[in-house]
């Protein structure tokens, strides 16, 4: 098969031709249908991750089509459509047993702890746990926009700070998971403040729907238009500084979800917990979704009520994708990216 392989930190991808995955007994082997590039892969690429051992290769935002299962297997066949979290559980440690697998103690990742997507194969583990089937009203490349960003949006938003209609939602960074999830604030009835130094992508934020554009002076004008604070804010970015605007910005009793990874020199935002006290504010960290989670979501697609293909800038083929993950560290991408190996 032909895989986008890294060899080294920082380094272009190579484009090679690398042996076919073989399924893991309770594992699958998935012909890569599409492929989204975020933020995350360039986090990868630079080195920010330990767990990458090289030669790797990237990509963790797929839709594919089963090509083979494992003798273990039984609930997925060969020609499902599926997609997959990006954390993938083992099925036996204690969070995978209640339900959150996106905290598995096993933390496998494709793209990251494993060969990912950036290919036209990819093996995947615990297929009858971690796949998930798409369902036909949702294009291939529209099901690769989901995740990781669309569906850890979804996650922030729905699973962890649980936002209602009538809300203040603060989204600050307006990249493919802050596009998504002013799109799914709206969705849920929520007023939302769009965050971000590019004015392109505040404009397309009030095109998905937010009322208000920030670009300066965040903190004091998100309280001045919200009478007191955001209720639900989210750090989208992952920056020291959106970080801490981010809960500096709530009204008492708010709620905080960091999505943005905090990786580098961005690691130890400046959090004030002093305020974090006094207001009984709330700090939600955001690991994806667990797959348990996935049906709700994928019924608010079909339902129409939220449209991540909507969300997707362009596609690429494979032989683009070192130059597409490069550029993920000047923030150039305006939406999701999806690669479409053949």
């Amino acid at each position: 098969m032909r895989a986008a392989v890294m060899h080294s930190f920082g380094s272009p991808l190579s484009l090679e031709t690398v042996p076919d995955p073989v399924a893991a007994p309770d594992g699958a082997v998935v012909k890569v249908l599409a492929t989204g590039v975020c933020r995350s892969d360039w986090h990868g690429w630079v080195g920010h991750d330990p767990s990458i051992v090289l030669p790797h290769v990237p990509g963790h935002e797929l839709c594919g089509e089963v090509v083979s299962v494992g003798s273990e297997v039984h609930g997925i066949t060969v020609g499902d459509r599926v997609t997959v979290p990006f954390c993938c559980g083992c099925g036996v440690c204690e969070p995978c047993r209640t339900g959150e697998t996106q905290v598995c103690e096993r933390d496998i990742q494709p793209g990251f702890t494993i060969w990912g997507s950036f290919a036209e194969l990819v093996a995947l583990p615990r297929a009858d746990l971690n796949l998930v089937r798409v369902p036909p009203e949702l294009s291939s490349v529209d099901a690769a926009s989901l995740g990781c960003r669309f569906m850890t949006a979804w996650a922030a938003l729905h699973v962890h700070a649980r936002v209602q209609a009538g809300e203040w939602v603060a989204v600050h960074g307006c990249g493919g998971v802050g596009l998504a999830a002013v799109m799914i604030a709206v969705a849920a009835g929520a007023q939302v403040i769009a965050v971000d130094i590019d004015e392109r992508k505040l404009a397309r934020a009030r095109e998905l729907g937010a009322v208000a554009a920030v670009s300066s002076d965040v903190v004091e004008t998100i309280v001045d238009l919200t009478g007191g604070g955001a209720h639900v804010s989210l750090d989208a970015l992952g920056s020291t500084v959106t970080c801490v605007n981010s809960v500096t910005c709530l009204r008492r009793r708010g709620r905080h979800a960091q999505v943005g990874l905090l990786l580098g020199d961005q690691a130890a935002p400046q959090v004030p917990m002093g305020r974090v006290i006094a207001r009984e504010l709330q700090v939600l960290g955001v690991h994806g979704m667990a797959v348990r989670h996935y049906d709700g979501m994928l019924r608010a697609v079909a339902a129409g009520s939220v449209r991540p293909g909507e969300l997707v800038a362009k596609t690429i083929g494979l032989d683009e994708v070192s130059a597409e993950v490069e550029s993920m560290g000047s923030f150039a991408q305006e939406g999701v990216t999806v690669v479409v190996p053949t």
